[in-house]
C-alpha cells in the first residue's frame, strides 16, 4: 500500500475530528466504539507498516510529489515503524481501560487522545525537523487538556507548571530551528546530514548553537537531569489512562535525540562530530540517579512509577551516548520494555489506590483491598519486570545495554551505576509492595470490583514483558538491525536522498 506510512497519521486525526461531530459527540458509548475500533486499525496498519519497513525497506511518503529536501516527507524506517507500533499498543491498553469509566469526568476526552497519539506518530514518522516541532506541538497541546481532564486542583497546578515550561521548550526549539536553516539551507534530516559536512569554521560556531539548543529542547521533553523536576508531579496527578500514554512521551524526546545526534551531528559530521557527548555523559547518569533517590523517596505508587520514567530515561541516554549499534540495539529493546511495564503500573497504582479508600495509594496502613490476590499478581509482574529480575523482560534489557558498554572504558562508571540503582529500586518497590498489600488496619469494607476491561487493559501491557523474552531472538534481530541502519549513514541519507552522491565521494 503506498499511503501505509502517513495511515499512523491520518487514521487518529480523522478518528478525533469524528468524535467532535453530533453523532458522537454527546453519545459516550459511540465514542467508545468508534475510538476502540480505530485503535485496532492503527495495531492493524502500525504491524503492517513495521514488516513492510523490514522486509522492503525504508518507505519514504513524499506529500504533493515535492521531493526532498524542498518538501514535507514521513520516513518509515525499522526503527520509527517500530515506534509508531508501540505507541499504538501503548494507546490500545489505555483506551481499554479508560472504557471502564475513567472516561466520564470530563468531555472530549477520546478526541484528544486520538490528536495526541497523532502528534506522537507523527514525531516519530518525519523526515524534517520544523514538522518534528510541528508534531511536538501537536501531542503537547492534547497533553494540556487531557492533564487536566476532570479537573481538580492538583491537576491544574501541575498543568500550570507543565505547559509553562513547555512553552520556554518550544521558543528555544524555534530559535534551534532557526539557527540550523540560516546555516545548513535546510531542515530536512537527511540533507542536514550532508550539508553539516560542508560547513566552514565560522558556519560550524552557529550550527553547534542549534544542534545544542535542540539537545536542550529533546532533553526538556525527555526528562534529563537538570530539566526532569517537572515530570513525577505532573504524571502522578494525571488520570491512569492519560498518565499510561504519557509514558511514550519522554521517549520522543530520546527519539529525537537518536536521529538528530546520530544522523546529523554523528561521527561522520566533521567539525560538529558527537558535540552532544560532552554533556550526555553527565546528564545521563545524573538522570539515572536523581530517579533513583526519586524512587526511594516517593510516598506514593504513582510518584514512584513517575520516578521509574525518569531511570529509564537515563537508562536509554547512556546506551545514546555509548555511539555503537550495540548500544542502541540494546537501547531499543529496553524502550520497548521500559514503555509498556510503566505504563501497565501505572494502571495498577489506580486500581490499589481506589481499593484502598482515603489512604489511596500512599505508603501508609490502610484497610484491606478487596481484591489483594489479582492486583498483588499483577503488582508482582510488573514490579519483577521493572527491576529487572530474571526471567523477564527488564533482565534481558539491562543486560543487553551493560554488554554493550563492555568494550568502552565507560564501564567502570555504566555498570555500578545500573547495578546499584536497580538494587535500590528492589528495596524500594519491595518496601511498597510489603506496605501496599500488607499493612492493613481492618477487612475490606468496599465492594468495588475491577472491571473487566480494565484487566484487559493491564494485561495487554504486561503481556509485552514475557512475550519480549519469549520472542527475544527476533525481537533482538530487529532492533539489531533497526540500530544498524540508524548508524550506516551512507545507506540512510542515499534512500532518502537518492540523487544525492555526497556521503560516496561525489559533490551535493
Amino acid at each position: 500500500m503506498q499511503h501505509l506510512a502517513i495511515l499512523p497519521i491520518l487514521i487518529p486525526l480523522f478518528t478525533g475530528a469524528m468524535l467532535l461531530l453530533p453523532p458522537f459527540r454527546d453519545i459516550l458509548n459511540r465514542q467508545r466504539s468508534l475510538a476502540l475500533v480505530s485503535v485496532a486499525l492503527q495495531v492493524i496498519f502500525a504491524a503492517m507498516l513495521l514488516v513492510t519497513a523490514a522486509s522492503e525497506g525504508t518507505q519514504m511518503y513524499v506529500l504533493g510529489d515535492w521531493q526532498p529536501p524542498f518538501g514535507i516527507v514521513l520516513v518509515a524506517d525499522r526503527l520509527s515503524s517500530m515506534l509508531v507500533l508501540l505507541t499504538t499498543l501503548l494507546c490500545a491498553g489505555a483506551l481499554l481501560y479508560s472504557c471502564a469509566g475513567h472516561d466520564k469526568s470530563g468531555q472530549y476526552f477520546h478526541s484528544l487522545f486520538m490528536f495526541q497519539v497523532m502528534g506522537i506518530n507523527g514525531a516519530f514518522l518525519t523526515g524534517d525537523i520544523f514538522n518534528l516541532f510541528v508534531f511536538f506541538e501537536v501531542l503537547l497541546i492534547a497533553s494540556y487538556a487531557l492533564l487536566v481532564h476532570g479537573g481538580g486542583k492538583q491537576k491544574t497546578q501541575a498543568a500550570v507548571h507543565y505547559v509553562i515550561l513547555n512553552l520556554i521548550g518550544s521558543s528555544l526549539f524555534l530559535f534551534g530551528l532557526g539557527i540550523l536553516y540560516g546555516t545548513l539551507g535546510t531542515l530536512n534530516i537527511a540533507d542536514m546530514a550532508i550539508q553539516v559536512r560542508m560547513l566552514d569554521e565560522s558556519e560550524a560556531i552557529l550550527a553547534k548553537a542549534g544542534g545544542l539548543l535542540l539537545l536542550l529542547v529533546f532533553g526538556l521533553k525527555a526528562a534529563l537531569l537538570p530539566l526532569h523536576f517537572w515530570l513525577p508531579r505532573t504524571y502522578a496527578s494525571a488520570s491512569a489512562p492519560v498518565a499510561t500514554l504519557f509514558a511514550i512521551m519522554t521517549k520522543v524526546g530520546i527519539y529525537s535525540i537518536f536521529r538528530v545526534h546520530t544522523v546529523v551531528f554523528g561521527e561522520e559530521a566533521n567539525l560538529l562530530a558527537n558535540i552532544a557527548l560532552p554533556w550526555l555523559w553527565p546528564m545521563a547518569m545524573g538522570t539515572l540517579a536523581i530517579g533513583t533517590l526519586g524512587v526511594f523517596a516517593s510516598p506514593t505508587l504513582r510518584v514512584m512509577t513517575a520516578n521509574l520514567v525518569i531511570i529509564s530515561a537515563g537508562t536509554l541516554l547512556i546506551a545514546a551516548a555509548l555511539q555503537t549499534e550495540h548500544a542502541t540495539s540494546a537501547a531499543l529493546y529496553y524502550l520497548v520494555h521500559s514503555t509498556l511495564v510503566t505504563g501497565a503500573l501505572f494502571l495498577i497504582a489506580d486500581l490499589i489506590s481506589r481499593q484502598r479508600g482515603k489512604a489511596e495509594d500512599r505508603f501508609v496502613k490502610s484497610r484491606a483491598m478487596a481484591q489483594p490476590r489479582l492486583l498483588g499478581f499483577a503488582f508482582v509482574i510488573a514490579a519483577l519486570a521493572i527491576i529487572g529480575l530474571p526471567p523477564l523482560s527488564g533482565f534481558v534489557g539491562k543486560v543487553l545495554i551493560m554488554r554493550a558498554a563492555e568494550s568502552t572504558a565507560e564501564i567502570i562508571w555504566i555498570w555500578p551505576l545500573i547495578l546499584i540503582s536497580s538494587l535500590m529500586v528492589l528495596v524500594a518497590i519491595s518496601r511498597a509492595g510489603t506496605t501496599l498489600f500488607w499493612r492493613v488496619t481492618s477487612t475490606s469494607s468496599s465492594e468495588e470490583q475491577v472491571h473487566p476491561l480494565e484487566i484487559a487493559g493491564i494485561t495487554l501491557l504486561l503481556a509485552a514483558s514475557p512475550l519480549l523474552v519469549i520472542f527475544g531472538g527476533p525481537v533482538t534481530e530487529f532492533t539489531a538491525d533497526a540500530a544498524h541502519q540508524l548508524h550506516d549513514l551512507t545507506q540512510s541519507v542515499n534512500a532518502l536522498l537518492p540523487n544525492s552522491t555526497a556521503l560516496s565521494g561525489g559533490n551535493h
